[in-house]
């Protein structure tokens, strides 16, 4: 059938009639519905108001209800924990020079090249020796040769092996004299050998019990430094600008900050998580120290919340104790405050001088002068340590014995001057000490007694860097300072007459004592490994150290380490040295999340 154009229109215009004809059928049945069921009725709503708001409010309160119960429900659930992420921001005072681990000293050098580097063995959080790199030690029977086996898989922060000959390189670069380590004395007489590539060998000329107490020092990499003139690696650039170790955090970049031309303000050290770190990849994601050239920036920059923690501040500020934001932690260090006294010239090298001194000065009002407990020493050994006994401490806080030692030692009172006087000289001595708060309230309260005593005490308070010269080129008649005494009861570095020359690269006998007794029983006592053996060889020692009093013992020093919470992790409750606080750094979080 074959259709025409003219009938195709008027069967489409015949259907869309018929099309809108019945959308406006619908529509008029709609608007009838609604009319009939919803607007006629909506008059009722009065009468039944009351029912039907009843119906609404029961309605939202079930609602209500049910996400009460929800949500208590999922609040009871859950927990916070610590998660792995987030920047840690340290600041400390001072400046960042060198953290090769055989040159780093200072806070802030030492602080990274803790967290740079790894050695063989660390400190745990009760101040004990523990492996770090190494597996195991030995000794043989003689005493003096050790050998030490690697851990399995150690890696340089650049992907390559770390294995004993690092180790072998580390020490024997340290034996060099052109390299100028500050550790070359310890390491002079000792031979240092790998058999095979986790094997490391050390033979001693003689027995020293404290010798694996050496092997703390930081490895540096062979694969890196082996061609670099030993004259020539104290100022290398691996020092400061690309330095590889194998500790819990890599280098990333060094910033500085100037006021002006030559004038440091601020450096900020950027460190990243390694992610094969033998002990586990850190929780932490990165690690900043920026530091600071006085304890009041330093402060200005927590308050402000520039940092999250600060360390060595003293004494901890009022308003941050009051935050309860802020968490103190505080852990005593292995270490002792002593007053050196001088022995080899001037007033005090007077032996009654100084007997009367150490019984003129009353230990616990010094202690109590310093703000905070603190655990009194009264012995050249800690009281933890082998060898310490109570049958040979320093007495203090006899006054009047102090007076009768002077007075019959021919030093008479002036009593228009308040100074005893000998032969027209007066007995007075300058007394140097760090201008910090602590030593301050030491140095006066000291001052107080001896002027009571009849004894002129200069104090001379010096900051960090005059201090260090000072005590360098032993420019004083009398010192205030920390030692580190360490875990292992050798003191023969602070006490032994060798130590106390100039021609000794550590000089650190600051009294310059002098005392063959005490020379033999220390190094008799060093060369025991048995802790009765070694306590019985110190007794000569002790006892000649009280006879001739070249210190006055006052107190075991503590760290402070204030830290913004969150937190988590730090776990030391002794230490050897304030960079043991990064003991289980790998293990430090700071960020928080809830998990069912």
């Amino acid at each position: 059938m074959i259709f025409n154009r003219r009938s195709i229109r008027l069967t489409f215009r015949r259907f869309a009639r018929k099309s809108k004809q019945e959308v406006e059928d619908l529509s008029h049945v709609a608007d009838e519905n609604i009319n009939r069921h919803f607007f006629r009725r909506l008059s009722n709503l009065l009468a039944v108001r009351r029912f039907l708001i009843g119906w609404i409010a029961l309605i939202l309160l079930l609602g209500l209800a049910v996400f009460l119960q929800f949500n208590f429900m999922k609040q009871q659930s859950e927990k916070t924990v610590f998660v792995s992420g987030g920047i840690f921001n340290e600041g400390i005072v001072g400046e960042y020079t060198n953290i090769n681990p055989i040159y780093a000293s200072g806070s802030v050098d030492t602080s990274v090249s803790e967290l740079v580097f790894a050695g063989l063995f660390t400190y745990d959080s009760q101040g004990q020796l523990a492996p770090d790199l190494a597996e195991s030690i030995s000794v043989d029977e003689t005493e003096t040769i050790y050998t030490v086996k690697l851990k399995n898989n150690l890696r340089w922060h650049d992907g390559e092996p770390l294995n004993s000959e690092d180790v072998v390189f580390t020490f024997n670069t340290i034996k060099e004299p052109n390299a100028e380590s500050f550790l070359l004395p310890s390491w002079q007489d000792i031979t240092i050998e790998a058999p095979d590539h986790k094997t490391i060998v050390f033979t001693l000329k003689d027995t020293l019990s404290p010798f694996p107490h050496s092997l703390t020092t930081g490895i540096i990499p062979e694969h890196i430094l082996r061609d670099v003139p030993h004259d020539r690696l104290r100022s290398n650039a691996f020092n400061t600008l690309s330095p590889i170790g194998s500790g819990p955090f890599k280098f990333d970049v060094v910033e500085v900050d100037t006021v002006k031309a030559e004038e440091i303000k601020q450096q900020q050290i950027g460190l990243q998580a390694f992610d094969n770190y033998h002990k586990g990849k850190p929780r932490l994601s990165r690690y900043t120290i920026k530091t600071y050239p006085s304890q009041e920036e330093l402060q200005s920059s927590y308050d402000n919340k520039k940092v999250q923690a600060i360390g060595g501040l003293f004494p901890t500020p009022k308003n941050i104790l009051a935050d309860i934001k802020n968490s103190e932690l505080t852990v005593p260090l292995s270490a002792q405050v002593m007053v050196f006294f001088k022995t080899s010239e001037g007033v005090l090298a007077d032996g009654e001088v100084r007997k009367a001194l150490v019984l003129g000065a009353d230990r616990q009002k010094v202690i109590k002068s310093v703000g905070y407990p603190l655990k009194a020493n009264n012995s050249p050994l800690l009281s933890s340590q082998v060898g310490y006994s109570e049958d040979y401490t320093q007495i203090t806080g006899n006054i009047g014995q102090a007076k009768k030692i002077l007075d019959k030692a021919g030093w008479k009172l002036d009593p228009n001057k308040g100074v005893r006087m000998k032969d027209k000289k007066p007995l007075q001595f300058q007394l140097h000490s760090e201008a910090s708060a602590e030593y301050s309230a030491v140095t006066q309260a000291l001052q107080s007694q001896w002027k009571e005593l009849g004894v002129n005490v200069i104090v001379k308070l010096q900051d960090s860097e005059e201090l260090k010269a000072t005590v360098s080129d032993h420019n004083y008649e009398a010192l205030i300072s920390a030692i580190l005494t360490g875990a292992d009861p050798d003191v023969f570095a602070y006490w032994h007459s060798s130590q106390a020359s100039p021609h000794s690269r550590t000089r650190l006998n600051f009294s310059e004592y002098k005392s063959s007794v005490a020379d033999e029983s220390l190094v008799a006592g060093r060369s025991r490994s048995n802790p009765e053996i070694r306590a019985a060889k110190y007794e000569p020692f002790l006892k000649a150290w009280l006879k001739d009093n070249p210190a006055l013992a006052l107190y075991q020093p503590r760290y402070t380490f204030i830290v913004r919470t969150p937190f988590a992790g730090f776990n030391s409750e002794r230490m050897v040295s304030p960079t043991d606080r990064y003991t289980e750094v790998e293990k430090w979080s700071i960020r928080q999340d809830k998990v069912l």
